[in-house]
């Protein structure tokens, strides 16, 4: 028994009689260099792991990324560049376009006025030739009915000299009529 009490008296404070932990064992300070090493050993490990195999390829991930990301930028930028000069191109072929169609218009307003002016000019030429044959037509009827008012006037007088129980005298009465006519 005494090998027994010596055991268990070279045992931790934290482990009982039949061998189990009392309480958590990461508390246990005679655990503590124990601990300490492995933690020491492990973390050695795992910032060797993380700086020769994770951390390597983690970077070359970020710099092919900023690369894309680069060499998109520069494309985007490359195409604005391009939907602007196809946009300036647009306005510049849509001004060039209205101004083509203005000039039709104008032109095609210039020869419709011209041929309206040529087709004034034919009517007012017939107007005026039909408003000649007109007042030749009408100085006729005038002369006729001058003639006929003074034949009429001639002949009213010449009875009407009778009905008085006088000669009538023509180269009188028609010296008499003439003279009333003229005003």
């Amino acid at each position: 028994m005494a090998t027994e009490t010596h055991g268990a008296e070279t045992l931790s404070t934290c482990v009982d009689s039949h061998g189990s932990a009392i309480g958590m064992p990461q508390l246990c300070f005679d655990w503590f260099p124990n601990q300490i090493f492995w933690l020491a050993i492990t973390l050695i490990v795992i910032f060797f792991v993380l700086s020769r195999i994770a951390l390597p390829r983690i970077g070359a991930v970020l710099a092919e990324r900023a690369g894309t990301i680069t060499n998109d930028i520069a494309a985007a930028e490359e195409l604005k560049q391009k939907a602007e000069e196809a946009e300036a191109a647009y306005h510049k072929a849509l001004a060039d376009a209205r101004a083509e169609a203005n000039a039709i218009v104008a032109e095609a307003r210039a020869e419709i006025q011209a041929e309206l002016d040529a087709e004034l000019a034919k009517a007012d030429a017939q107007i005026a030739a039909k408003a000649a044959e007109g007042e030749k037509a009408i100085a006729e009827i005038r002369k006729d009915a001058t003639k006929s008012v003074t034949q009429v006037a001639r002949a009213a007088a010449a009875e009407i000299v009778n009905a008085l129980g006088e000669k009538a005298d023509t180269k009188a009465i028609s010296a008499a009529v003439t003279e009333r006519l003229k005003g």
